[in-house]
């Protein structure tokens, strides 16, 4: 019946059908290609079954074109560098979330030709499950990860905004800022070892505490960069507030297509934090200054 209707779809139809066979076959070469460097065993046998899947897609769409495309070479590259640098499950989350016009396309689809239906089924089921089960250790590592990059943050803003006042000398506030960058970065190695060492985890100790004092260090020579290089304090401070608050939007980001954690929810609660924390240690420093007269 459907091999019927094949002759009598409209040009509309037939070039939404048209599109879906070039995203099936460019989304086959992605996962194809992440499988072959992917170490992993599982990860690897999960990503060839969804490049099979994406090929047996590719040929459904195929009967009605009638003609073999070249997949999107450029959609390729993003997504396969995507992978490589933040971790295959934020790359391929990344690509499905970009899709929300294909689940439309295929609605449209489905209304004339009822595979469709079955294609969309695969694609937004079978295909989520096995991602859900893809294991990497970019993920696995994300709470030590996030634990470096808050906790220097709010920690940071807050100390930088205090000595800002305080201290009034741009210089002494960037050293001094350095310096407690430097203590809570060896606190927080230190914290981070023993507290996944005392958890039943998969998590490795040295590792998990690698990745928190690398996301905390990297963050502090973010947020210091402006006292140690610039010359007004005030406008040294409004950069490091807005550098914390790009970090927390990339890191949020990050988190809420891998985690599948609400972006919207989550990112104005971090900011609100840390912008709170920095405002009240800047009024502290002014008390400090004022009361214990302070003057450098």
């Amino acid at each position: 019946m459907e091999e019927e209707s094949k002759e009598k779809l409209d040009e509309e139809i037939k070039r939404k059908i048209a599109t879906m066979q070039k995203n099936e076959i460019t989304e086959h070469f992605i996962y194809h290609t992440l499988s072959k460097s992917e170490k992993n065993s599982n990860n690897k046998n999960i990503l060839e079954s969804i490049s099979k899947d994406e090929l047996k897609h590719y040929n459904i769409w195929k009967k009605y074109t009638g003609v073999d495309v070249e997949p999107n070479r450029l959609k390729m590259w993003e997504y396969i560098t995507i992978s490589k640098i933040f971790g295959i499950t934020f790359g391929l989350k990344l690509m499905e979330r970009g899709e929300e016009g294909a689940q439309i396309a295929y609605e449209k689809i489905s209304r004339t030709l009822a595979v469709a239906k079955k294609v969309m089924n695969d694609e937004g089921e079978h295909e989520k499950k096995l991602i859900g089960f893809i294991d990497e250790e970019k993920l696995r590592y994300t709470g030590s990860i996030v634990s470096g990059l808050s906790d220097a943050i709010i920690e940071l803003t807050g100390t930088l905004a205090g000595f800002t006042f305080a201290l009034q000398n741009i210089r002494l506030v960037g050293v001094a800022g350095l310096i407690t960058g430097i203590a809570g970065t060896l606190s927080m190695v230190t914290s981070e070892y023993f507290a996944t060492k005392s958890e039943e985890t998969s998590k490795i100790p040295s590792r998990a505490s690698f990745y928190t004092g690398l996301a905390y260090i990297l963050t502090v020579l973010v947020l210091i960069w402006p006292f140690l290089l610039l010359t007004n304090i005030y406008f040294s401070l409004f950069l490091t507030i807005l550098d914390g608050i790009i970090i927390i939007l990339i890191y949020t980001f990050y988190i809420s297509i891998s985690k599948n954690i609400p972006f919207r929810k989550r990112f104005p609660e971090m900011v609100l934090i840390s912008l709170g924390i920095a405002a009240l240690t800047f009024i502290l420093g002014f008390l400090v200054r004022i009361f214990l007269k302070v003057t450098i």
